[in-house]
């Protein structure tokens, strides 16, 4: 891991700006890579249950608010063209101490990623290849898998994610040639064209769809990180906001292929032997156990590799926090002498991610509860960079054109509305728990700005990056 120490005088000194070197092309890549094109896969049969087998309709739903958070994280990158996030949209444009809680709601997913990730591959392990120990125990062994790694220094390289993005590609196109050639081969057009994972009549309940819609829009998780590259792209009053926009696209159009050919090969949810490796099951019956493992490898190293990842986006945040006073510095502001990694905070997010593993596990579907949880955080920060665009465009900087005006507001203040319903619509347990996290934070933020009388201390996100 890199050095985090606090940079010293001469470098403060010293505010070099980064060079416009990336192109919409690259900026889309870096999109995918993030959101990562299998992203739909380890939800499938959760989705699938949730939905009653309407896991294509949901994904599609959620596309439509995506797509216009998407254009509103671009409308505000322009506006705000320095590396920003949804923390800084909403601190800056809308409300400073509404920014702080969406950086605290920011900060619950940093903490949660590892902790879904981690969850997904301990039931791998437990139900399909090591049935014999149970789930503490895989969840423990998986969590010492992501933490001994960053503990000793190691920086995930970015070969090995272009490496790991070629595999999934590879797997995903192999998938895709076999499910098409099994339902030609066993059901012949019919097998291939059919309405039914969009809309079956003898299951399909509104109110099902609608409520699964909230789980499926984890699918899109990752999109907002584009532009945290906005100093480093050309025009990118122009760039980011496309790039935005066609990641949510690629996201939804392709994760609804893949969802579509897994709901054809397997029409009934209800006969999966298991719902986190539903998807592995489809691809068994197409393509054998070559492509039942292959699949099953390659989203096992995605998810430890997220994983990995996302103990370091945590521990960075938390040290960042720690050093500017905003957590207890003793303890998140603290280096290892010997590898200069902030060894406190990856014990404590990989801590936090056993025992929300074990805890969420004895409730009920841990992987169901934790996306949810993951959501909570998410869409209220969507929902705040919304009414930060409907902000700005209606009242700070209306365009010349009335019509304009009118149509970006409304469209920005549409997509509030409708992140607002689905956030609304999370299980009961992801309220609770988000709520829970909203009253510390506002607790915190209570006593340190002295009632709302002084500005909050700010959280520094560049951190993670």
């Amino acid at each position: 891991m890199e050095d985090l120490s606090q940079p010293g005088p001469a470098s403060e000194a010293v505010a070099p700006k980064m060079r416009r070197v990336l192109s919409l092309w690259d900026l889309v890549f870096y999109g995918i890579v993030l959101v990562q094109p299998i992203a739909p896969i380890p939800l499938f049969g959760v989705a699938q249950k949730l939905s009653d087998g309407h896991f294509v309709t949901t994904l599609l739903l959620a596309l439509l608010p995506m797509l216009i958070t998407a254009f509103s994280y671009g409308r505000m990158a322009a506006i705000y063209p320095s590396a920003g996030s949804a923390y800084t949209y909403v601190g800056r444009g809308l409300n400073v101490y509404l920014g702080f809680l969406v950086g605290w709601a920011m900060l619950l997913d940093y903490l949660l990623i590892p902790l879904v990730n981690g969850i997904w591959v301990a039931v791998v392990f437990h139900s399909r290849y090591l049935p014999q120990i149970p789930f503490a125990l895989a969840m423990l062994i998986v969590v010492v898998l992501m933490t001994a790694p960053n503990l000793r220094g190691i920086k995930t390289s970015a070969r090995a994610d272009k490496i790991l993005l070629a595999a999934m590609c590879s797997v995903t196109a192999a998938f895709i040639f076999l499910a098409i050639r099994f339902l030609f081969h066993s059901q012949g057009w019919g097998g291939l064209v059919s309405t039914q994972p969009f809309y079956n009549p003898r299951t399909f309940s509104p109110h099902t769809v609608w409520t699964a819609t909230s789980y499926a829009a984890l699918t899109y998780i990752g999109f907002d990180g584009v532009t945290t590259l906005a100093e480093d792209v050309k025009n990118p009053k122009r760039n980011v906001l496309l790039a935005v926009v066609l990641v949510c696209l690629f996201t939804g159009v392709f994760g609804g292929f893949l969802a579509y050919l897994g709901q054809r090969v397997w029409p009934d949810w209800h006969t999966l032997p298991n719902l986190e490796t539903a998807f592995m099951d489809v691809c068994d019956r197409v393509g054998g156990h070559g492509l039942f493992h292959g699949m099953g490898f390659t989203i096992l190293l995605a998810q430890l590799g997220g994983g990995l990842a996302g103990i370091v986006g945590a521990a960075r945040l938390l040290f960042g926090m720690g050093r500017d006073n905003v957590l207890p510095r003793k303890i998140f502001a603290h280096l290892s002498p010997g590898t200069n990694t902030p060894t406190y905070n990856i014990l404590i997010v990989g801590g936090i991610a056993f025992v929300g593993a074990i805890a969420l596990q004895h409730i009920g579907n841990a992987y169901e509860h934790a996306g949810e949880l993951l959501n909570f955080g998410a869409f209220f920060a969507f929902m705040n960079v919304n009414l930060a665009a409907f902000w700005q465009f209606a009242f700070v900087q209306p365009h010349k054109s009335k019509f304009r005006t009118i149509a970006d507001s409304l469209l920005s203040l549409f997509g509030a509305v409708f992140c607002g319903i689905i956030w609304w619509n999370l299980d009961s347990i992801a309220k609770v728990v988000g709520g829970i996290w909203f009253l510390l934070g506002a607790a915190y933020l209570a006593s340190t700005t002295r009632g709302f009388r002084t500005p909050p201390r700010m959280i520094d996100f560049g951190e993670t990056s």
